[in-house]
């Protein structure tokens, strides 16, 4: 267990090399972040204001609202796919050798917006089906919706890569990442590596801190200081979480580059890699 904590420990450390290199590739977590955000107040605002989602409800349009949870998840699946392809694209230029730029990015998920938005699509209808299967089965639906949704994010791992690498569609794209991780990370995917363990050990211990500090505001009974406190801690949280995401896109440019390539590059050691991800036998 300590081996492979360790291991992934020096995952990130790679990882956050390249990050500390461009540190402009938290821009687009933070981009993908604010957009969401807009959107769905863009979409859920509308019909709270305009009472059309007890509407909806009372009068039955299951119809309508299916549609409008599809269009929901396409726009909000093809925001994070767009700067997601704009991270990876920037993140392969660095683990080439090159210096990339914000605009390199964007450029490079730009020329790919029909595969991107392709891809959306997918990710959008399996998104609705299991919502489907969620909202109508009970608790055995949200057990076999949670199953089927981590299949998928699993599966899907290195489709972004593969899309900003490869000039091929997103299905192919889909059954590449599927066939490369069967081949990198075999049967043992759970056990022998990735950043999840890691950083949720990082997320409790700073809401733990960001507990103590809050409560030691509070202790103080100045509102204005416990609000400075909690604005100061919900900063350091979301901070964290944009540095999680970034480092997670670089990773994965990472990942791929060292399943079709054999060699990860920038600060990557394929012997690391080699170790964390054991071929199947």
């Amino acid at each position: 267990m300590f081996t492979r904590f360790s291991r992934s420990w020096e995952l990130i450390k790679a990882s956050g090399e390249v990050l500390r290199q461009d540190k402009e590739l938290l821009l687009f977590p933070f981009f993908s972040a604010i957009a969401t955000l807009l959107v769905t107040a863009s979409f859920i605002l509308p019909l709270v204001l305009t009472g059309a989602l007890e509407r909806a409800e009372v009068e039955g349009g299951e119809g309508s609202y299916l549609v409008f949870v599809f269009l929901f998840y396409l726009v909000q699946y093809f925001i994070i796919f767009f700067f997601n392809s704009a991270l990876v694209g920037a993140a392969m230029i660095r683990l080439d050798g090159g210096d990339p730029t914000v605009r390199d990015g964007l450029r490079i998920a730009r020329s790919r917006l029909v595969q991107i938005l392709s891809y959306a699509a997918i990710a959008a209808t399996v998104g609705l089906i299991l919502r489907i299967i969620e909202e109508r089965a009970g608790f055995i639906g949200r057990w076999i919706a949670g199953l089927f949704g981590l299949a998928f994010t699993v599966a899907t791992f290195l489709t972004v890569p593969i899309l900003v690498s490869r000039e091929i569609g997103p299905v192919d794209a889909v059954k590449e990442s599927a066939v490369l991780l069967k081949k990198t990370w075999g049967e043992n995917i759970i056990g022998n590596g990735g950043m999840g363990l890691v950083f949720f050990l990082i997320y409790l211990v700073a809401a733990g801190i960001g507990f103590v500090f809050i409560f030691m505001a509070a202790a103080t009974e100045n509102p204005s200081f416990i609000i400075l406190v909690i604005s100061i801690v919900a900063l350091a949280y979301v901070s964290l979480a944009l540095v999680h995401a970034a480092l997670q896109g670089v990773y994965s440019a990472a990942l791929y580059r060292y399943a079709t390539e054999g060699n990860a590059g920038g600060s990557f050691s394929n012997t690391l890699l080699g170790e964390a991800f054991r071929r199947k036998s």
